[in-house]
């Protein structure tokens, strides 16, 4: 009989399509890629935000979203965090072997961000992004934390991220999405120790 395929070896991979009367969104993840991304939400800084949490997660990620933009953009940034966070749920599986956890301190030139991710199950999240302004390119600043929660959400995860000291609300926002692309690596990280049990004594995730 041919030996069963190592867990370490599945590439996990989580594919949503979200259809509201809001958005329309279209989403592959691959957590196992080489940080390429094909990205659309008609938001640009935005956009960036999710390339750059692309590359610095070492995930694939192809997404686009058609949201109603002529409304706001609130519709929008908080579904794509939903979805990410469904797709990444889904990629995990039973979430056998991954660390579950992690963290990053992120630098950012005058900028100093921290990121902190449980993949617990459950919902929770906290957001501080020092941001003074209303807008940063043409992104809506107060929606970085409706994107995080979405993200919690859509993941069934706890999500922290705190600015510590900054300058640049540019910078304050990328360093966010840095740290957590970070965080998110590491808790998704496989440990080939613990390939079978899932990182839990309750026996749930």
């Amino acid at each position: 009989m041919p030996e069963a395929e190592s867990v370490t070896n599945v590439v996990r991979t989580g594919t949503i399509t979200r259809d509201t009367t809001e958005t329309r969104i279209a989403l592959t993840l691959n957590l196992d890629g080489q940080g390429t991304y094909q990205v659309s939400t008609g938001i640009r800084f935005f956009d960036h935000m999710l390339e750059l949490f692309t590359r610095h997660g070492g995930f694939d990620l192809t997404l686009t979203c058609k949201g109603d933009l002529d409304v706001d953009q609130h519709h929008t940034v908080e579904d794509t965090g939903i979805a990410l966070g469904e797709a990444v749920l889904q990629a995990l599986g039973d979430k056998r072997g991954i660390l579950r956890a992690g963290y990053f301190v992120m630098p950012m030139d005058e900028t100093l961000a921290v990121a902190a991710i449980d993949l617990s199950g459950r919902t929770a999240y906290a957001v501080d992004d020092q941001v003074t302004v209303p807008l940063v390119g043409d992104l809506q600043t107060e929606l970085v934390t409706d994107f995080f929660e979405g993200f919690a959400r859509g993941a069934k995860s706890n999500v922290h991220i705190k600015v510590l000291y900054g300058r640049s609300n540019h910078h304050k926002i990328e360093a966010s999405f840095k740290a957590f692309a970070r965080a998110l690596r590491g808790a998704c990280s496989r440990d080939e120790r613990m390939a079978d049990l899932l990182p839990s004594t309750k026996g749930l995730l």
